[in-house]
């Protein structure tokens, strides 16, 4: 982990908001993609990344930078808010009634809206007819943009494995596309 990444670390965990404000700055973009690649809806998505980073608030304290990299702490996090919602979910089968609200919202047009999730949704049926890990490293790699190091240290494993997984995963992803 670099000094300055530490030293930021650091001023958050003495309370400084604006290093808590950089922190939350460096990190959303991988770690909202990495939820939406989980739960295949964007607004879900959206609510679980703040709950992440809320929760990354609470419990600051506790992170130690000897231990695991940051950026894996929050993917720790994340990993645990998507288990612990998809739990509640199953035993609440709720129905949501804001679909009249998405028509009054300016936004792309509906077509695009519509191909947009009939992609995400192909992809998430897909992901979730591979091997695990396979898929797992596809989300990173491709959904949350990490580079092969950085999938490597989250999931502790080495980047040859890390490749090979990927390498895997991308055929067993194109069988499953084309059927």
């Amino acid at each position: 982990m670099p000094d300055s990444e530490i030293e930021l670390i650091q001023r958050a965990q003495n309370g400084e908001s604006k290093a808590v404000g950089e922190l939350y700055m460096q990190h959303h973009a991988q770690i909202f993609r990495y939820v939406w690649s989980k739960v295949g809806d964007a607004n879900l998505a959206e609510d679980l990344t703040g709950d992440v980073f809320m929760r990354m608030v609470a419990r600051l304290s506790t992170y130690q930078p000897s231990g695991v990299p940051f950026q894996a702490w929050l993917y720790r996090i994340a990993r645990n808010l998507i288990i612990d919602h998809i739990r509640k979910s199953a035993s609440n089968q709720a129905v949501p009634l804001d679909d009249m609200a998405l028509l009054q919202e300016p936004g792309p047009p509906a077509s695009s809206m519509v191909e947009t999730k009939l992609t995400a949704d192909a992809l998430q049926k897909a992901l979730a007819k591979i091997e695990h890990e396979q898929a797992e490293v596809i989300r990173l790699r491709f959904l949350a943009g990490l580079q092969i190091n950085e999938v490597a240290v989250r999931l502790q494993k080495t980047p040859a494995a890390v490749k090979a997984l990927q390498h895997r995963g991308l055929a067993a992803l194109r069988v499953v596309m084309q059927t």
